[in-house]
């Protein structure tokens, strides 16, 4: 059987994250329409291209094809009421507790648990479909694939950086693996 390659990308950067906000559905801070397709020639063999739905990311994903497929999966952890606030605004003890406790959703959106389950459940059904998948997500949910190809518990969630347009690599051939690639 063919193994399934997963290269998880981060969106390039945004306002929200310049300015210590929680993210909105914004554009990128790059000029992403003068740089389409930039990175289409980066991987040599065709991969199934999918992005969130979000701007961020289907702007991020046209740097590397054209018409990327929307993901609901990988779409950014809902933050409700928080969504697009700066972080100095919200309520200090509420971002503790959010920070510390991966079953808490202050904000009444999506916990950090909850995000872990949805990716994880979303990388189950990719252990079925071989080939190569280019996916544009948010760091949230590259976190989130982290913890469930490590097999970490989500307390190890806020341990995890992802810089925009960072690349991950994993591979499933009967097991999940993080592979670490060097630019020889």
């Amino acid at each position: 059987m063919q193994a399934t390659r997963l290269t998880l990308i981060c969106h390039a950067a945004t306002p929200s994250q310049k300015l210590a906000r929680f993210a909105d559905d914004e554009s990128l801070v790059m000029d992403w329409q003068g740089a389409a397709l930039s990175l289409a020639g980066h991987y040599p063999k065709p991969a199934r291209l999918l992005c969130g739905p979000e701007a961020r990311t289907r702007q991020t994903a046209g740097l590397f094809g054209e018409q990327p497929g929307i993901e609901p999966a990988l779409r950014d952890v809902d933050l409700g009421r928080w969504k697009g606030q700066a972080l100095r605004a919200l309520d200090s003890a509420e971002l503790n507790a959010w920070l510390t406790d991966s079953a808490y959703a202050p904000h009444g959106g999506e916990s950090v648990a909850q995000l872990c389950t949805r990716v994880g459940q979303w990388m189950k059904a990719l252990e079925n479909q071989p080939g190569h998948v280019l996916a544009v997500t948010h760091p949230f949910v590259i976190r989130a694939a982290l913890l469930y190809v490590m097999q970490y518990p989500a307390s190890m969630f806020y341990r995890i950086d992802v810089e925009p347009l960072s690349r991950t690599e994993l591979r499933f051939n009967a097991v999940w693996r993080l592979r670490l690639e060097t630019y020889a």
